[in-house]
This record gives structure tokens, C-alpha cells and sequence, in this order.
């Protein structure tokens, strides 16, 4: 059973609630035995703090470090680590990967960290405060250091017999990497190649070159698109010289992605990455209102444009009527040519060149799109003008100045993304904002000075 395919969470929540402030372990171990530790995770969450501490104590050490290692990060899991005695959350680290267990410990206070660092064996801690030493945003800050590598000299049957070793201490091995003396990557060998291999085969002569690896400060970003490009069950973190450190897991990109995709899918509206999806109502009004300020800042350009053209508008009242239709149409379009361009850049990494033709490509899209929408909406407004006594012309203005927003809109949609890119920023910051702004300031310049000049 899941608590992700069933109704039956409040009833769970409600029937673990009891036991543990009844102290039944014994029950609680047999109704938790048929859960995933996510599913256990998201139980967890909902309960209080006080039941949220005594059903981590009450666990199982193997079962309650993977279920810390798969709530929410935030304050709550910070809290409830910090919560346990330094002695109980050192056994619960003890169970965890390096890289997990570095996760847990980087979201605590300095102090906290000392105190149950404290409390594990000297080579564990050191582990741990080295992967603390990365930003948690690089390949070094998600990698782990628990691998199997065998020397280039050795025989298959030496390298399968120390895989065995290694390969008890290691989680979720696929590729036996293969170093030197002074641990520097040589390569790699695929796990079956090495078991169908015969036992007096040199590993010199098995060994394939690394397709890819990565520096520990490579952007987390780029690791995950470099396991996706080369269908890599993992992929080598390396020092500058070549020396192995670590490696980093398909499972823990997955994590990547849905963070990367969330940071994006935020910047691209407007919003703080800082915000937290389950933050309070402060927080979220904190984070998004300068970006309202400053939307609201760049609206009142399109507005002193409009005021500026009163008159026009006074004499020629199917302005109005069909100034919201040019600027929402061009707003479309440029959200159009964004959102393939911010992929297009977040899914490749093309040269310079590349990415000027992706501009090219998205004025010219505009220019076509314009022209064919422009002159569906030239034709309605002709066919109103006439019908209201007013200038025919009208359709013509809307024509050029539709053909001309939209084509700046794909133009602008694509060009503010690469720009960003190329001076390297996020892409997705706040492109919406600025090209919103863009796109009504050129929609109401074209349709109000076209009508000045023709009409």
C-alpha cells in the first residue's frame, strides 16, 4: 500500500497518531512494514511535533534515516533532527550515504552540526564535512563518495572480488570505476562487462573511456543534463588533475530536475526562487510583491503612451476596441517564442552562433504569424468600421501594427532569454515582466502612431 494511490491517508495519520502516543511499537513497526519511507515521509509531515519525534524514536534506526532523508527540506526536518539527542541522530546519519547524511546535517544550525558530527567515527565525519564544503547547487554538493574502484593493473578476478567487497558499503552501483596509483580516473567498466569477463582478463584491457565526467563545481544543472544526454547511470566527479572524488546518481538528478524545473517554473512568472512552495502567506507577499512594484512600474510606461495619444483615441473611439486585441496578441506570441527559447537553452548548450539563429528563427516566425493574424483582425476591423461609419483605413493600421508587435514580440521573447544566458543568468528570471512590457509599449506605439500618420 501507498499513501500516493489510495484515500486512506487521514485514516493512517489518525490510526499512527494513536499508536504512537499509545507507545504500541510492536503494532506500529507491523502497519509501517508495508510502507515506502516516502509514503512514511509524508505521514510524518502531517503529524504534530511532539507525535513527529516520538514516531522517528519509535522506528527502526534503517527505517527512520530514510524516512528524515525523503521529507521536505526545510525547517521541519531541521527541527525534528535537531530535536533527537546527538548520540540518536548520529545513528540515524550512520545508516544514510554520505551525500544524504550531508544533506541532513547542512540544514542544521554550526552548532548543531558540531554536536552530532561529534557522535560518528572520525572517517564518517570527515566525509561529511568535506561534502559541506560544496555549494549545495553543484555536482560537489549532490555527489557521493562511496563508489567501487579498482586499480588498471589488476586481473577481472582480482577487480571481482574486490567489487564484492566494496559493493556491501555501496548503494546502487552499475560501473566499477578504474583509477591509477594515485586514484586519477582512467575509465570505466560496465558492471556486466566485467562479470562476463574471463578471471585472468586485464582490466587495462576492459577498461572503457570515460564518456563523461564533471568538476565539483560544475552547476547541478549541467550534471543532470550531461546523465541525460549520455544515458549514464552515473556520471564521475573529478578534481582538477583528474583525481576521483566522487560520483553523482541518476536518482539524485531526478531530485535536480524537479528542483531546477520548480526554480524555473517560479523565476518564470515572477517569483522568488526563495519562496517556498508550502511558505506562509508572508512570506509569498514578500517575495512576489517587488515584482508586482516592479510590473506595475513598467504597465504605467504603456499607460503614459496611451495618455499621450488621448486625443487619437477620443477621436477615433475603435482605438479602444481594438488596442487590448494588438497588445494581448503580441503578449501571446512573445510568451510563445520564451518558453521554446528558455528549453531550447536549458536542454542544450550550443555555440554563440546556435543561439543567434534561434532569434533569427523566432522573428521570422513572428513576421509570418503577424501577417496571417494581422490580417484576419484587419478584416474584422474594416468590416466594423464600416459598419459604424468610421474610417475603413482602421483595418490597414491594425494590419501593420500586429504584423509589427507580434514580429517584435518573437523577437524579444527569444532575444531577452539568450541575452541573459550569454551574460550568465538564469534565463527564466523575470523574462515575462520585461516582455510584457515590451510587447504592449510597441502594440500601442504602432496602432496609435500608424493612426495618427493614416488615419
Amino acid at each position: 500500500m501507498t499513501t500516493s494511490d489510495t484515500n486512506e491517508l487521514p485514516d493512517l495519520q489518525q490510526r499512527m497518531a494513536a499508536l504512537t502516543g499509545a507507545g504500541d511499537v510492536p503494532t506500529l513497526e507491523a502497519v509501517l512494514e508495508e510502507l515506502h519511507p516516502s509514503d512514511i515521509a509524508d505521514v510524518v509531515e502531517s503529524l504534530s511535533d511532539e507525535l513527529r519525534l516520538a514516531l522517528v524514536r519509535a522506528l527502526p534506526a534503517d527505517l527512520a534515516s530514510e524516512t528524515l532523508a525523503e521529507m521536505e527540506e526545510g525547517e521541519a526536518r531541521a527541527e525534528l533532527l535537531t530535536a533527537l539527542a546527538p548520540a540518536e541522530g548520529a545513528e540515524l546519519l550512520h545508516e544514510l550515504q554520505d551525500d544524504d547524511a550531508a544533506d541532513l546535517v547542512g540544514e542544521l544550525a554550526p552548532e548543531a552540526q558540531d554536536r552530532i558530527l561529534a557522535e560518528l567515527p572520525t572517517d564518517e565525519a570527515g566525509d561529511i564535512r568535506d561534502l559541506l564544503q560544496y555549494d549545495e547547487d553543484t555536482a560537489g554538493g549532490i555527489m557521493t563518495t562511496a563508489l567501487v574502484s579498482v586499480l588498471g593493473h589488476v586481473t577481472a578476478g582480482e577487480a571481482i572480488e574486490a567489487v564484492r567487497v566494496k559493493g556491501r558499503e555501496v548503494e546502487d552501483f552499475y560501473t566499477v570505476f578504474v583509477v591509477d596509483e594515485d586514484t586519477k580516473l582512467l575509465g570505466t567498466v560496465p558492471l556486466d562487462d566485467l562479470i562476463l569477463s574471463g578471471t585472468e582478463d586485464r582490466i587495462g584491457d576492459l577498461v572503457q573511456p570515460t564518456v563523461a565526467s564533471v568538476f565539483p563545481d560544475s552547476d547541478q544543472e549541467q550534471v543532470g543534463h550531461m546523465i541525460s544526454r549520455y544515458n549514464l547511470a552515473s556520471i564521475p566527479v573529478v578534481s582538477d588533475d583528474g583525481v576521483l572524488l566522487g560520483r553523482v546518481t541518476f536518482d539524485d538528478v531526478i531530485d535536480v530536475i524537479e528542483a531546477e524545473t520548480t526554480e524555473d517554473l517560479l523565476l518564470f512568472s515572477g517569483v522568488s526562487e526563495a519562496e517556498e512552495l508550502r511558505g506562509s502567506s508572508f512570506e509569498a507577499v514578500r517575495t512576489r510583491l517587488p515584482w508586482l512594484l516592479l510590473n506595475t512600474m513598467t504597465a504605467s510606461l504603456a499607460a503614459c503612451v496611451v495618455w499621450l495619444f488621448r486625443s487619437e483615441i477620443a477621436a477615433a473611439t475603435l482605438l479602444a476596441v481594438v488596442m487590448p486585441v494588438v497588445a494581448g496578441l503580441g503578449g501571446n506570441a512573445g510568451q510563445q517564442a520564451l518558453a521554446v527559447t528558455v528549453r531550447r537553452l536549458a536542454t542544450s548548450a550550443g555555440p554563440l552562433e546556435a543561439r543567434g539563429r534561434v532569434v533569427g528563427k523566432e522573428i521570422l516566425v513572428g513576421l509570418l504569424n503577424g501577417g496571417a493574424i494581422g490580417v484576419l483582425v484587419a478584416a474584422a476591423a474594416a468590416m466594423l468600421a464600416l459598419a459604424m461609419g468610421a474610417d475603413p483605413r482602421l483595418g490597414a493600421v491594425v494590419l501593420l501594427a500586429m504584423w509589427g508587435n507580434i514580429a517584435m514580440a518573437g523577437f524579444a521573447g527569444s532575444f531577452i532569454p539568450t541575452f541573459l544566458d550569454r551574460m550568465g543568468q538564469d534565463p527564466a528570471v523575470a523574462s515575462t515582466v520585461f516582455l510584457t512590457a515590451l510587447t504592449d509599449l510597441t502594440g500601442f506605439l504602432l496602432l496609435l502612431g500608424l493612426a495618427t500618420v493614416i488615419l
